[in-house]
C-alpha cells in the first residue's frame, strides 16, 4: 500500500471528523445567539481563509491537520463591543453554554450513527460464523467445538456473522463471563457449547481475541487462484496479476488457497520461489514476503486474496441487512454499545486491568485509514464511523482542556450556582495539559513499538 494512498485517506477521515465535530459546535452556538468568530479545521498558519455570512465568520483550512476548533465572541479572549454583549459566550446561561459545548461530541456520535444506519440499509458482506476445529488447549477447545458448526447464539442473543461474534465475545472477554454458545452442526442439529472466560487475561484484547478464545472461521478448500491482489503491495510489485494460478512454492506443489498461505506465513521477510500458470504459460517468480505481527509472532504476507467461486460465496458469505427503521435502531445500538465498550476499556487501563498497548496514536490510525480504504467503500465507512465515536468519547472525558471538562465545571456551577474560580480553572488547564501530553506519549510510543515490531 503507497505512502501517499495512507496519508490521502487518513487526512480525509481526520478531516470529515473534525467538520462534522467542529460544526456541531458552530450550529448550537448559533442556535443560542452566540456570534462565531472563526471556524478552523486544523491549527497554525491558515493555507486558506474566507468570510461568510452575516457575522462575517473566518472559515479557515490551517497547516495542522490534527484538530480544529470554533473561535466564539468572548469577554475572556478580547474586547467586545457593548452592542453585542449579549452575543459573548460568556454572557451566556449555564445551560447554553452546555448544550455548545457538549454539541461537537454529540455530532461525532450522530454521524456514527448515519453512516451504521446507511451501512445496515445498503447491506454488509460478512462471512457467516462458521467455525473450524479449535487449536488443542484452548477454551474452545475444551468446549466440544467441532469443525463445521455454526454459531447462532451467544449467551441467548442472536449473531448474524462472523463480525457479530467477534465483537461480542470480546465484550464478554472483557466482563470474563461464562459464554453458553447455541451451535447449529452439519447435520442441521442444535447443540450448546459453554466458553469459560472467567480466566481470560484481559492484557491479551490487544490480540485477536477469538483466536486466543481458539475460535476460527472455518475457510473451504479453495483453489490457489489470485482473485484480487492489494495496489503496491508484495504481490502487486512481484507482478503476480488476478487469475494466476500458484502451482508451487519453493518447488513444492501448493493443492489450496491454504497450502498458499501457509507458505507465506512461514516466510516472514523470507525470499519464496513461487511457480504460476497465467493463461496457458508456465512462469515462475521470486517475491519476499513482508513481515507482520500477528498474536506475538511473526509472520509473512504478500498482499493477495482468493478468487472464490459464486457458489462458496453463497455457502460460506451473508449479506447483513436492514430495513429502514431496524437499520436505525441497529445503528444506534451500535453506536452505544462502543462507546460503552470504548468506556470499558478506559477504566480497565486505569486500574490496571487492560495494556496501555491498546491505545493507538495518529500513525496506527492513519494504517488502519489506508487498508480500510484498500478494502473498498464499506470497510472504510466502517472505520470512519468506529473513529467518530473514539472521538465523541475522548471529548467527554472530563479532562479541562476538553469538551468533557468545560461540561464537568459546567456541572460544578449548576450545583454550585455560580462559575468556577479563575484560580480553579488555572490550575485545571495545566493538570489537563499534563494528562493529554501523557496520553500522547503513550500512543506514540505504541505506534513507535509497531512500526518498529512491525
Amino acid at each position: 500500500m503507497s505512502l501517499l494512498y495512507t496519508i490521502a485517506a487518513f487526512l480525509l477521515a481526520l478531516g470529515a471528523l473534525v467538520v462534522v465535530h467542529e460544526y456541531g459546535h458552530y450550529l448550537v452556538a448559533r442556535l443560542c445567539g452566540v456570534k462565531v468568530l472563526r471556524f478552523s479545521i486544523g491549527f497554525g498558519m491558515p493555507l486558506w481563509k474566507k468570510r461568510y455570512g452575516r457575522d462575517q465568520t473566518e472559515w479557515v483550512v490551517a497547516a495542522v491537520p490534527l484538530g480544529g476548533y470554533v473561535k466564539m465572541l468572548d469577554e475572556r479572549e478580547g474586547e467586545v463591543a457593548p452592542q453585542e454583549l449579549d452575543r459573548a459566550f460568556n454572557r451566556q446561561n449555564v445551560w447554553r453554554r452546555y448544550a455548545v459545548v457538549i454539541a461537537g461530541p454529540l455530532a461525532n456520535f450522530l454521524f456514527a450513527i448515519l453512516l451504521y444506519w446507511l451501512l445496515f440499509m445498503h447491506g454488509v458482506q460478512e462471512a457467516r460464523p462458521i467455525v473450524d476445529l479449535p487449536q488443542p488447549g484452548t477454551v474452545a477447545a475444551s468446549a466440544g467445538f467441532e469443525a463445521g458448526e455454526t454459531i447462532r447464539a451467544l449467551n441467548g442473543e442472536a449473531v448474524a456473522s462472523w463480525q457479530d461474534v467477534r465483537w461480542r465475545m470480546l465484550q464478554l472477554a472483557l466482563e470474563r463471563q461464562r459464554v453458553k454458545v447455541e451451535v447449529l452442526n452439519r447435520t442441521k442439529q442444535i447443540n450448546w457449547r459453554t466458553l469459560d472466560l472467567s480466566r481470560f487475561d484481559a492484557e491479551q484484547l490487544q490480540g485477536d481475541t477469538l483466536t486466543l478464545i481458539g475460535l476460527r472461521l472455518y475457510r473451504p478448500e479453495i483453489k490457489p487462484v489470485i482473485g484480487q491482489v492489494v495496489a503496491a503491495g508484495v504481490a502487486e510489485r512481484a507482478g503476480l496479476q488476478a487469475g494466476d494460478q500458484i502451482l508451487a512454492a519453493d518447488g513444492k506443489p501448493v493443492s489450496s488457497w491454504n497450502e498458499l498461505v501457509q507458505f507465506v506465513r512461514s516466510h516472514p521477510g523470507i525470499e519464496l520461489k513461487l511457480t504460476y500458470r497465467r493463461g496457458n504459460d508456465r512462469r515462475e517468480l521470486v517475491l519476499v514476503p513482508e513481515t507482520v505481527q500477528q498474536n506475538g509472532a511473526s509472520i509473512g504476507r504478500i498482499g493477495a486474496a482468493a478468487q472464490l467461486e459464486r457458489r462458496a460465496l453463497d455457502e460460506f458469505v451473508t449479506v447483513v441487512r436492514y430495513g429502514v427503521v431496524d437499520a436505525l435502531v441497529k445503528a444506534t445500538q451500535k453506536t452505544w454499545d462502543t462507546s460503552v465498550f470504548s468506556l470499558k476499556m478506559l477504566g480497565r487501563m486505569l486500574v490496571g486491568q487492560v495494556s496501555w498497548k491498546n491505545i493507538s496514536g495518529p500513525v496506527t490510525i492513519a494504517d488502519y485509514a489506508g487498508q480500510s480504504a484498500q478494502l473498498g467503500l464499506t470497510s472504510y465507512l466502517s472505520f470512519l464511523a468506529l473513529i467518530s465515536i473514539s472521538l465523541g468519547v475522548l471529548n467527554l472525558l472530563p479532562i479541562p482542556l476538553l469538551d468533557g471538562g468545560h461540561l464537568m465545571y459546567y456541572t460544578i456551577e449548576i450545583f454550585k450556582g455560580s462559575p468556577v474560580s479563575d484560580r480553579i480553572m488555572e490550575f485545571g488547564q495545566k493538570l489537563g495539559l499534563t494528562l493529554l501530553l501523557v496520553l500522547m506519549a503513550f500512543a506514540f510510543y505504541n505506534d513507535i513499538n509497531r512500526l518498529i515490531s512491525g
